[in-house]
């Protein structure tokens, strides 16, 4: 793991070596900055002593998990051709979870508990339409949230290390080409990447996964549910992932023949074949808003496609990950010390402004404190806990949920431990919105 590194004035040095930072803390010329992701601040070193080397952000955005590495450039002389070829060194891979879907499950409840008690003629306001303004370019919540988490993590990692450049995979499926291949010229489709859109979309459409017997974990292939042979065509609505077996036992049959005795199934692949892929939709929805905000920070931004990020991985012998895909992000001839730890950032909020708990109908059942912290901890700080006896005696870490009696829930990776005393706790880093752990 590399240690992000700051100078006596809180700005950005070039990450080091576990082995190095043990030894400046050791010494005395450091103090931790951050625990998560690991910081130091050195209390001899001015950033004008010191050699930056550039530093790039890539990004893989997703609809429920967006992979990030911090990675740094090299550029390296092929000895047998002379050819320079770009080689990406790994530093950092996190992927970021995001809480859209609970947004966006929590505004349909509000919304419904706001039309029921207007219907029921209770106490409540009128409904408001017509001073409700959009300005240009808004986006819904629960998307909008996608946005501003990868924006937050991005100048986060630019307080943190020199970061120099920016890439985005800014189209993940280009949907326009894949219905008509003409749209971007015939050397769009035919290239190097040829299929590879194609591919990577109908994977993610099925699942990853065969849509006749669901195996998984199988080598898997493109099939034609009106075969060609019967006057199908190459449109995406009419292609699906078939293991080989299935694949060569279908052969030119329709998929109505060849799955004559699973009715069932024929109904769904043939409305899942007519639906577009919705997360490819949360994607196209925010890529532009991402990519424009990129821009604003005044740091050079290059895009690729999702295409281009999966042939770097299989070229590279780069097994699948978000942060690893984040790694293969653009144009790059190399990718190495990816062999690293990812550290997983769950956005999890800063807690809620409601002040009661409601019943099934939307009414107040109970009332919330109205002080978010106690004896010195708040619900979402990462604490440790060293109970020396007892019922719950052993040592734990994790967020802290708190109660006003002293008696305080720890979300560890094992589980949740109940009922720990305050006075066992130590803050490790205050809440900031997100929780973390580790992952390979």
């Amino acid at each position: 793991m590399a240690v992000l590194v700051l100078d006596k004035r809180k700005r950005p040095l070039m990450p080091c070596s576990e082995k190095r930072a043990r030894l400046l803390l050791e010494r005395g010329r450091a103090r931790v900055h951050c625990m998560v992701p690991f910081t130091i601040r050195l209390v001899d070193r001015r950033i004008e002593d010191s050699v930056l080397q550039p530093l790039r952000v890539k990004i893989d955005p997703g609809s429920q998990t967006t992979g990030i590495a911090l990675v740094r450039d090299q550029d390296d002389v092929d000895v047998d051709t002379g050819e320079v070829k770009k080689v990406a060194h790994v530093v950092l891979l996190a992927e970021l979870k995001h809480r859209g879907q609970t947004i966006r499950d929590a505004l349909t409840q509000r919304r419904a508990f706001r039309r029921r008690r207007r219907s029921s003629n209770l106490c409540y306001r009128a409904p408001r339409f017509d001073n409700r303004v959009r300005k240009a370019g808004w986006l819904p919540p629960s998307l909008q949230h996608r946005v501003d988490t990868i924006m937050a993590w991005v100048n986060r990692l630019r307080r943190w290390v020199p970061v120099t450049a920016i890439n985005q995979e800014l189209v993940r499926f280009d949907t326009q080409a894949l219905q008509n291949p003409e749209i971007g010229g015939v050397e769009y489709q035919q290239g190097t990447l040829a299929g590879y859109e194609v591919r990577e979309y109908l994977l993610e459409k099925w699942g990853r996964k065969c849509a006749y017997c669901d195996a998984k974990d199988v080598p898997l292939e493109i099939d034609h549910i009106l075969p060609r042979s019967r006057g199908g065509s190459d449109r995406v609505s009419n292609l699906v992932i078939a293991c080989h077996d299935c694949n060569r036992a279908k052969g030119n049959m329709p998929v109505e023949r060849f799955l004559a005795k699973q009715p069932e199934r024929i109904r769904k692949i043939l409305a899942q074949a007519k639906a577009p892929l919705r997360d490819a939709a949360a994607v196209n929805s925010t890529r532009w808003a991402l990519f424009n905000a990129l821009k604003a920070t005044g740091l050079p931004v290059e895009s690729g496609t999702g295409g281009r990020t999966k042939f770097n991985r299989t070229r590279l012998n780069i097994p699948k990950g978000h942060a690893l895909d984040a790694a293969c992000v653009g144009n790059v001839d190399d990718v190495q010390e990816w062999q690293k730890p990812v550290l997983c950032i769950k956005a999890t909020g800063r807690g809620s402004y409601q002040r009661t708990r409601l019943d099934r109908f939307g009414f107040p059942r109970s009332y919330l404190t109205r002080n978010k912290s106690a004896f010195g901890f708040q619900t979402g700080d990462s604490v440790k806990a060293v109970v020396p006896s007892g019922k719950r005696t052993g040592r734990y870490r994790g967020r802290v949920a708190i109660r006003a009696s002293g008696s305080f829930n720890i979300q560890t990776p094992q589980g949740v431990v109940q009922g720990i005393h305050y006075r066992f706790c130590s803050l490790i880093q205050r809440a900031d919105g997100y929780g973390y752990s580790w992952a390979r």
